[in-house]
């Protein structure tokens, strides 16, 4: 009998003090004004739970307790915590919002026994796809080259879909692969990587893996499973340690099934510094001086994966100080930079490129970011924007920087606007760089120091020519581990130029052709990419075949 009445008083004691606890915490709550919660009467949702990792949950001192799409409720426990501050930071990079509520530690420790019960790390809920750090690590040992992936693809249990998506994307991440495509034929599905812009045969999947496969993809893109006969497009997030990365799912119907194909937003595949982006020393100082004008427009070009939003984010990043509001307008947004104002087009709100244009000139930017020019409208915007005192980046669909100003007049933008708006036209593609752990030297044959010669024969006075050896000797591709058997490792711009001075302004007037446009580049002094190219062929950066495969022959 004292023993159970003991017990009850510690049970009593127990309730006090945990009543104490909350009435401080609730009391927290109101002077800080943020709402207070008591988990003990509020369910915790596993699935999100698991947004966050128990061990840096613990040190942050919070738990994701509920959850839809990317908007949350996180209960914290200081909200003045450095590592719960760097938690929230690093969610809100990954576009969640949240709403906060202040909670006692007994709360979170109810929170927390929630990650005994939360899946392991490679089954994540719709939206996510997890590649544990273990993954990666197990890869970099077992793949030497592009085939090996095929190898582990072939040694798992086709049926444990999660486990073969795994093994996909963590291939990709390993490789450092931009796209993932599953391409459906008559009697297998063909998986191929983009690696350095260039495809490459990876595996064939058996037809029911592939079913599976999909399902598993649109899942977690938030496609819908019973559309089959016309395309869609989703998105999914690829958690790994401490890093997400955005993926971009499309599906496209074929005569065998569905096409897939993944793009991956790796943010270290942006974070290139200007200096890095492989511009000739010339063409740099030129551009380093149009990023520092108050106003006017620089226009890049080239197609689709030439490398213009890596090239204008840089250029963002080389603007941006404290006192510089930067705003963007984009479709989509592909990748998030800190410090920014990012927005993204929604053509079914009516919020266009035209439209989304002159709500950001009402925010008083100083640089503004415009995705592309595809209209009239929007072109006339943006180069009364440049006229007005803004500083305009932008992108233009031409295959050459001399093609620009004949495209915009093109569009019915009049030349009057475009000679005094325009700062800069560049033009660009991206080589792959010869591997630095393998290449090798070998003599160029005739053809090769032909073609070599007849570029650098073109080359502008002002810029100084290379002396060739009478034995040329060039650096080839070779394929190693390091470079997964391709010869190649990284990508690397080759750039033309046109600068908006006198003389091609008083052209602009004339509307001129593109013809009248490569003349004045060159008497400017000005190289080609091709020019570019070949110059960084007999720096060892690249061979000769890439540049002639990505900028032609001629």
């Amino acid at each position: 009998m004292p023993i159970f009445e003991e017990q009850k008083q510690v049970e009593r004691l127990a309730k006090l003090r945990h009543e104490e606890e909350e009435e401080v915490t609730k009391l927290l709550a109101e002077r800080a004004h943020i709402p207070y919660a008591d988990l003990s009467a509020i369910p915790v949702n596993v699935d999100v739970l698991g947004l966050v990792p128990e061990a840096e949950a613990k040190r942050a001192g919070l738990a994701v307790i509920q959850g839809t799409g990317r908007k949350l409720d996180i209960a914290v426990r200081d909200l003045n915590a450095p590592a719960a501050k760097k938690t929230l930071e690093r969610l809100s990079a990954n576009r969640y919002t949240y709403n906060l509520f202040l909670v006692s530690r007994t709360s979170l420790e109810k929170a927390w026994a929630g990650y005994a019960s939360v899946a392991r790390k490679s089954a994540r809920i719709a939206g996510e796809v997890s590649v544990s750090d273990a993954r990666l690590t197990e890869f970099r040992a077992k793949v030497k080259s592009i085939a090996d992936i095929g190898k582990l693809l072939a040694a798992v249990d086709r049926q444990r879909i999660t486990e073969v998506l795994e093994i996909i994307i963590a291939g990709a991440l390993e490789t450092d692969s931009s796209d993932i495509h599953l391409e459906p034929q008559a009697d297998q599905a063909r998986l191929r990587y983009r690696l350095d812009g260039v495809l490459n045969d990876i595996a064939m999947l058996p037809p029911t893996a592939y079913k599976f496969l999909l399902s598993r993809i649109k899942l977690v893109s938030g496609l819908k499973l019973n559309i089959q006969e016309k395309g869609q497009d989703g998105r999914f997030t690829i958690h790994t340690g401490e890093v997400e990365i955005e993926v971009r799912a499309s599906t496209l119907p074929g005569p065998y099934g569905e096409n897939i194909v993944l793009r991956i937003l790796n943010p270290k595949s942006i974070a290139v510094g200007f200096g890095e982006l492989g511009m000739q020393p010339w063409i740099l100082d030129a551009l380093a001086r149009e990023l520092k004008k108050p106003n006017g427009m620089i226009v890049t070009t080239g197609p689709t994966g030439s490398g213009k939003t890596t090239t204008l984010y840089a250029f963002l990043r080389e603007v941006h100080t404290s006192d510089v509001k930067i705003i963007t307008l984009e479709d989509p947004i592909e990748y998030h930079l800190v410090g920014i104002e990012q927005t993204q087009i929604n053509t079914e709100r009516g919020y266009d490129f035209a439209g989304g244009l002159r709500s950001i000139l009402r925010q008083d930017p100083d640089v503004i970011l415009v995705g592309e020019m595809r209209d009239l409208e929007t072109a006339h915007t943006a180069m009364n924007a440049a006229l007005t005192g803004h500083l305009v980046f932008s992108t233009l669909h031409t295959n050459n920087a001399a093609g620009t100003i004949p495209r915009l007049i093109d569009l019915g933008v009049d030349p009057a606007i475009i000679a005094p708006a325009l700062n800069v036209s560049i033009a660009q593609r991206l080589v792959r760089r010869l591997c630095p752990k393998c290449r090798k030297e070998a003599p160029a044959d005739a053809a090769m120091v032909a073609a070599i010669k007849k570029e650098l024969d073109g080359l502008p006075k002002s810029v100084k020519r290379p002396d060739l050896p009478e034995k040329l000797m060039l650096v080839r591709p070779v394929g190693c581990e390091h470079c997964h058997g391709t010869g190649y490792k990284g990508r690397i711009g080759v750039f033309e130029i046109i600068l908006v001075d006198d003389t091609v302004e008083q052209l602009v007037f004339h509307k001129p052709s593109e013809v009248d446009m490569k003349k004045a580049a060159h008497a400017q002094g000005q190289i080609t990419m091709r020019q570019d190219g070949i110059l960084k062929v007999l720096a060892g950066i690249t061979d000769l075949a890439e540049v002639e495969r990505v900028v032609g022959e001629t």
